[in-house]
């Protein structure tokens, strides 16, 4: 991933949870910083580019809509752009919440791009040191962007620059004062799609390595009818065709068996497992939007024995 192109995956990430923040009801997951990190010029250049695309996405809706710029940019963000990240966001911080209630004292942040968490829970400063692992760009960026918007970085905030997809340095975040002797939760989203099989098992095998017992990460995957389900209005086969034609093929999907036996050989159980419907009832029960759970996505988190 070239720097701009990492630049714009990050604000497009973050353009999709200040829309939700700002627009939608009831939260699922509420970034309300998000919109502090994206210039009012990057935000109104996304929403064009979106509306202008609604074509690829339905040329129904398109037909249906093509008077009303406003609801075609909702309807892109709520069936295709954010139900995924909202709700794995909502389920991670969830998990990571009760972990640091219980005592832990470490978060990884792997392939953070504009996260906020850090900014969002001053209230953890004082007992959970946090380390983001990303692009050396993206981080600059990021960086940039915190100055701007009058963010000052915290002092239980690292950054330690890594493309860990390629290769996972525990000496990047011993330079930042982690300690493997120390509890860690690793949050890893958006990210084993774009990984092969093989790739993804090395990785985890890897993070989990050098840290102690009762460690644990949060993932999402793709089952295996990824590339066979098209989805509500086709946006699974939307979403694997869109990556494709962006240069980031997705290269990977798991049965809940293949995900189960990739854990379980570098020592970790699988303590919770959301498929699809359970995402759909923890997340988007009763909404009246167009917001629900994404076919073939799950959540788990796993825990090192």
């Amino acid at each position: 991933m070239k720097a701009n192109e990492s630049s714009i995956t990050s604000l497009v990430s973050a353009f999709g949870r200040a829309y939700h923040s700002k627009y939608d009801t009831p939260k699922i997951f509420d970034d309300f910083l998000a919109e502090h990190l994206i210039s009012p010029q990057e935000f109104a250049d996304i929403r064009g580019n979106m509306i202008q695309g609604i074509q690829f996405f339905n040329t129904d809706i398109a037909q249906k809509l093509q008077n009303d710029p406003d609801e075609i940019l909702k309807w892109i963000i709520q069936v295709q752009l954010s139900p995924t990240p909202l709700a794995r966001a909502a389920y991670c911080e969830e998990v990571l919440l009760n972990e640091a209630r219980l005592g832990l004292e470490q978060y990884v942040v792997l392939g953070a791009g504009l996260d906020t968490f850090a900014f969002r829970h001053p209230d953890l400063r004082e007992r959970l040191e946090i380390f983001e692992a990303d692009y050396p760009a993206t981080q600059e960026f990021k960086k940039k962007r915190l100055e701007q918007a009058s963010l000052e970085i915290p002092s239980h905030l690292h950054f330690a620059a890594m493309d860990f997809t390629k290769e996972f340095s525990y000496q990047k975040l011993f330079d930042e004062g982690f300690n493997n002797d120390d509890k860690t939760f690793f949050s890893l989203l958006g990210v084993s799609y774009y990984l092969t099989k093989d790739e993804n098992a090395s990785l985890i095998q890897r993070i989990f390595e050098e840290v102690p017992s009762g460690s644990s990460i949060v993932l999402d995957y793709a089952d295996e009818k990824l590339f066979t389900e098209k989805g509500m209005y086709n946006r699974v086969e939307n979403m694997v065709k869109m990556v494709a034609a962006g240069g980031e093929p997705m290269k990977s999907c798991f049965s809940y068996q293949e995900i189960e036996d990739m854990l379980e050989k570098s020592g970790l159980l699988i303590y919770e497992h959301l498929s699809p419907a359970m995402i759909q009832e923890r997340y988007f029960r009763d909404r009246t939007d167009y917001l629900s759970a994404f076919e073939t996505i799950h959540y788990v988190h796993a825990v090192k024995k």
